[in-house]
């Protein structure tokens, strides 16, 4: 499953939203996003800020982890952060414990940014499709962002096409993984889902699962049916992009075990 083929993203109605996060109450099922670009002569004073600010986490007893990701290509002085997944009201217990070091954000790390984004991702286990017990702090990453054509129609496609075909991932135990994430709250711009592809190393990335994706998916449904998804998830996918990040252990946060 690689970003140079067609997936899509699931367009989310305002008036489905409310309903939504309450279902979602008590699920250690959202990740939380922030992406930071910084100028190529501030690179080194951001990274010392964000070493500090890490720093000042750990003095305090942070218990949260957040894991650094350094983007390898698109805009290569970028970086992203990811939380844990976990429920929606452990990110109250989250800003509450990180008060403490909000101005060393603001002296250490803000100075150094041109810009910053956040928003949360919903993992879809029913949409993915990964080793038990596996997780996604490999090496590498490829992220493909997606958007959907407007209307409800389109997000019905996805989330049904997507899961036959994570169905004939699981039944054919497909060797390529993946996660999908419903993206919330991104604002305007941002994606509305994101496909996650890890890698242990770039030869991983740049080359294609054996068998591809539809190939796997012809081998279950037949070529017909499989040239019918295909079809059915092209004419509803708007734009998608693609970059990979490699895991930066230096600028990552862990609590300290105690």
């Amino acid at each position: 499953m690689k970003s140079t083929q067609c997936w899509l993203a699931l367009a989310i109605a305002l008036s489905g939203m409310s309903s939504a996060y309450a279902q979602d109450t008590g699920k250690a099922n959202i990740i939380r996003v922030y992406s930071d670009v910084v100028a190529p002569p501030d690179q080194q004073a951001y990274e010392a800020g964000t070493k500090a600010f890490n720093q000042c986490l750990a003095q305090h007893g942070f218990k949260f982890s957040w894991d650094a990701w350094t983007h390898e290509t698109g805009d290569t002085y970028s970086y992203s952060y990811t939380s844990q997944p976990v429920s929606w009201e452990t990110f109250d217990a989250m800003q509450a414990a990180g008060k403490a070091c909000d101005q060393a954000v603001r002296t250490s790390v803000n100075p150094h940014l041109k810009s910053e984004t956040s928003a949360f991702v919903e993992v879809m286990p029913e949409l993915t499709h990964m080793a038990k017990g596996a997780g996604m702090t490999s090496p590498f990453i490829e992220v493909t962002y997606f958007k959907l054509k407007p209307g409800h129609d389109a997000s019905e496609t996805f989330t049904d096409d997507v899961k036959k075909i994570t169905a004939a991932a699981n039944k054919s135990n497909w060797p390529g993984h993946y996660v999908v994430g419903k993206v919330r709250m991104g604002a305007e711009g941002a994606p509305d889902f994101i496909v996650l592809f890890p890698a242990k190393n770039w030869g991983e990335v740049g080359n294609e699962t054996n068998p591809s994706l539809w190939k796997m998916v012809e081998g279950v449904y037949g070529k017909d049916d499989a040239a019918a998804l295909r079809k059915s998830l092209n004419e509803v996918v708007q734009e998608s992009s693609s970059h990979v990040d490699s895991y930066n252990a230096d600028l990552t946060y862990k609590p300290t075990s105690k």
